[in-house]
């Protein structure tokens, strides 16, 4: 799979730390080295792992990649994110416990087309830890804005339609890691692209029945290209992305003038920011401020958002509460 890095076999490396990465290199080479007798081995086509609950352990770059790769790895692989719960991930900058917790790891996954700035001088630390990129083969949205340069928008798992790409990503590096696990990921994955396939119905049903001139998505962050494509919304926000959430006069007034100009409802923000600008939004242009979007990570689990299935469903609920009143 093109996906994967090279991976050296048989031995323990000691990590290539570069740059501002050197203080983090030298805390971390005592506990690296005296680590490398407890990494996970292969066995024929068994993998085994002496940490924790003896499971292989597959890390992601962010909590929606581990719920979804959870879904398709069942109880054979122990997933966990590299970002915790409500933390942004645009700018993320990784701790000297994340590389000690990813020199354990069997494989990263990421989500790619430039989400994760960090990554990088991230893996460069890791050399022996294969990384996959699970938005290959979808083709990206640019971001719009002359400053981007067409660069890709890395929002795509928010459409079920190409969240389903991901699930299959996901089985193929999964299977090549442990290939005596392929028949239970084929199992997983079918199960959970039906579920996907079910919320792409179910949001076509329900944002067609929004008229056509109130479907505007007024959102602090541009995280909804895709969905917007996918559903026929009309996408609209204050910053492109939220590693750069500077809110200019010139883009506020802009999204102030389409919300007065389209009678827009109600206007939204993300879990992961400040929702103080688009609130000032909504006062200046007469629109309600209709509730928080869950997109860059999952809620707590007793929270509205625990699964990227329940975080599309909550979204789809504030949106058609703030759009349609119901």
């Amino acid at each position: 799979m093109s996906g994967f890095s090279s991976n050296a076999q048989g031995h323990c490396p000691l990590p290539r730390i570069r740059g501002a990465w050197a203080l983090v290199g030298a805390v971390l080479l005592g506990s690296l080295l005296t680590g490398c007798s407890t990494r996970e081995q292969r066995t024929g086509d068994t993998l085994t792992s002496p940490v924790k609950d003896g499971r292989p352990l597959v890390l992601t770059t962010f909590t929606i990649l581990a719920d979804m790769a959870r879904q398709v790895a069942g109880d054979r692989l122990r997933v966990e994110s590299i970002t915790k719960l409500g933390a942004e991930i645009h700018g993320y900058e990784p701790t000297p416990s994340d590389l000690r917790r990813a020199a354990g790891a069997r494989m990263v996954l990421e989500n790619g087309f430039g989400l994760e700035r960090w990554a990088q001088r991230f893996y460069a630390s890791l050399p022996s830890v294969p990384h996959v990129t699970l938005s290959e083969g979808i083709t990206p949205l640019p971001i719009a804005g002359d400053a981007y340069q067409g660069k890709p928008n890395p929002h795509a798992w928010m459409s079920p339609r190409l969240a389903r790409v991901y699930v299959e990503n996901i089985r193929r590096a999964l299977t090549r890691l442990d290939p005596a696990g392929a028949a239970t990921y084929r199992r997983n994955a079918q199960r959970y692209d039906a579920q996907l396939d079910a919320l792409h119905r179910d949001l076509q049903t329900s944002l067609a029945a929004i008229p056509p001139r109130q479907r505007v998505l007024a959102t602090c962050e541009g995280a909804f290209s895709y969905l917007a494509r996918d559903y026929g919304l009309t996408e609209a926000y204050l910053w492109p992305v939220n590693a750069e959430s500077q809110v200019t006069p010139q883009r506020m007034a802009a999204l102030i003038a389409l919300v007065k100009a389209r009678r827009v409802p109600a206007v939204f923000c993300e879990s992961t920011v400040s929702a103080e600008p688009q609130k000032q939004v909504a006062k200046e242009s007469g629109a309600r401020f209709g509730g928080i979007f869950y997109v860059d990570s999952l809620s707590l689990p007793d929270g509205p958002a625990p699964t990227l299935l329940e975080l599309q469903r909550r979204n789809l609920k504030t949106l058609r509460a703030g759009l349609v009143g119901s």
